[in-house]
C-alpha cells in the first residue's frame, strides 16, 4: 500500500523563501501531499569565559522566538491553500537539518539566497549543500519566481507548471532524472521536453567507439532516437491525461548552457545528480551545479539514490 507523498520546505523569512514555500504549496496541491515546513536555527557557541552565560540565553532565547516567528508566518500564509501543514523547528545547522529530513520525504524545496532574512545559513550554501546529499529529489526555487500572495483560491490556478524540461545523456542517473520528469509532466498535465546534447565540433565524443570520420547529422538523429526510446521505456505501464505531449531533441551545445537557456521559457528543469557512464558524461555533475546557479526558473535536482513520489522509502540504485 504506497503513503501519501511528503514535501519539506525549508524556510527563513527571506523573499527567497517565501517564493520556495509557493511553489511548495502548488506542488502539494497537485500531488495531494503532506507539506512539512522547516525553519532551523544555530545558537553560537563561545568558551565558558568568553561571554557571560546570562547574555548567551538571551541571545538563544530571541533566536528561538525569531525563528518561531518566521515558521508561524509560514504555516498560516501556506495553510491559506493546503490544510496538511505541519510546522517544524529545529536547532542545528540548516544543511544538516534539512538532509536528515530528507530521509522521510518525498521532495525537498528551497530557495537560493537566505539574505534579508531570519537565519542567513538556510539559503545560499545550503542551496547547493542540499541537493548534493539529499537522499530525495530537491527543487531549488529561484528568488524571481511567481507569488501565490492574494491567491484566496488554489494555488495550482495561481501556479501552473506547463512545460518542464529534462536533460538526459544515458547514464543511470540521467535515466532516474527523466522517470520523475515524467511524473512531474504527468501530474502537473505539463508538457515534456528531453534532450541529449553534443559539445559543437565534437562530434566523435560521444562514443568512444565511433571513427575518425562521423556523419554529424546522423549523430544527432541516433541520439533523438535514443532519447525517445528512453522516454517510451518510461511511459510504459503509466497512464497518462489526455492530449499529453512529448518532445524529444538532440542538439548541439553543452548541456548547461541548453539548460540555463531553456530556463527562461520553461517553468521547470529536471536534472540528475551524475553524469558518469553515460553518451558523454557531459550533462549532470558540474552541469547541475552550473544549472542551479543560473537558471531562470524552479531546478529539480534527482539524486542517484532517490526514491519514487509514490513509493515508501525504496532506494534506487544509481551511477
Amino acid at each position: 500500500m504506497s503513503r501519501a507523498p511528503v514535501i519539506v520546505v525549508g524556510v527563513d523569512g527571506s523573499d527567497s523563501s517565501i517564493k520556495a514555500l509557493d511553489w511548495a504549496v502548488a506542488e502539494a496541491e497537485v500531488r495531494d501531499a503532506a507539506l512539512e515546513i522547516v525553519c532551523a536555527y544555530t545558537v553560537p557557541r563561545f568558551g565558558p569565559s568568553s561571554v557571560d552565560s546570562a547574555y548567551l540565553d538571551v541571545g538563544a532565547s530571541a533566536l528561538s522566538e525569531g525563528a518561531g516567528a518566521v515558521l508561524d508566518a509560514a504555516v498560516q500564509r501556506a495553510k491559506q491553500h493546503r490544510s496538511d501543514v505541519n510546522g517544524v523547528l529545529e536547532v542545528g545547522d540548516a544543511a544538516g537539518v534539512l538532509v536528515e529530513r530528507s530521509k522521510a520525504a518525498d521532495l525537498m524545496v528551497m530557495g537560493t539566497r537566505g539574505r534579508g532574512g531570519f537565519a542567513e545559513r538556510l539559503l545560499g550554501t545550503v542551496s547547493t549543500a542540499l541537493p548534493v546529499h539529499a537522499h530525495c529529489p530537491t527543487v531549488v526555487v529561484p528568488s524571481g519566481g511567481r507569488d501565490l500572495a492574494n491567491k484566496p483560491e488554489t494555488s495550482q490556478e495561481a501556479m501552473t507548471v506547463g512545460k518542464i524540461v529534462v536533460g538526459v545523456d544515458g547514464s543511470n542517473a540521467s535515466k532516474l532524472a527523466l522517470a520523475r520528469a515524467v511524473d512531474e509532466a504527468i501530474a502537473w498535465n505539463a508538457e515534456l521536453v528531453a534532450f541529449a546534447s553534443m559539445p559543437i565540433a565534437s562530434g566523435t565524443s560521444l562514443f568512444a567507439w565511433a571513427p575518425g570520420q562521423v556523419d554529424h547529422t546522423a549523430v544527432l538523429a541516433e541520439l533523438e532516437a535514443e532519447v525517445g526510446r528512453m522516454i517510451e521505456v518510461e511511459l510504459d505501464g503509466r497512464t497518462a491525461p489526455d492530449g499529453f505531449r512529448v518532445q524529444r531533441h538532440a542538439l548541439e551545445g553543452t548541456a548547461s548552457a541548453l539548460l540555463v537557456e531553456f530556463s527562461s521559457s520553461v517553468d521547470l528543469i529536471v536534472v540528475g545528480s551524475r553524469g558518469r557512464g553515460g553518451f558523454s558524461g557531459l550533462l549532470l555533475g558540474s552541469t547541475s551545479q552550473a544549472v542551479l546557479h543560473h537558471a531562470r526558473c524552479p531546478v529539480m535536482v534527482v539524486p542517484a539514490r532517490c526514491k519514487d513520489v509514490n513509493s515508501g522509502p525504496a532506494v534506487a540504485s544509481g551511477a
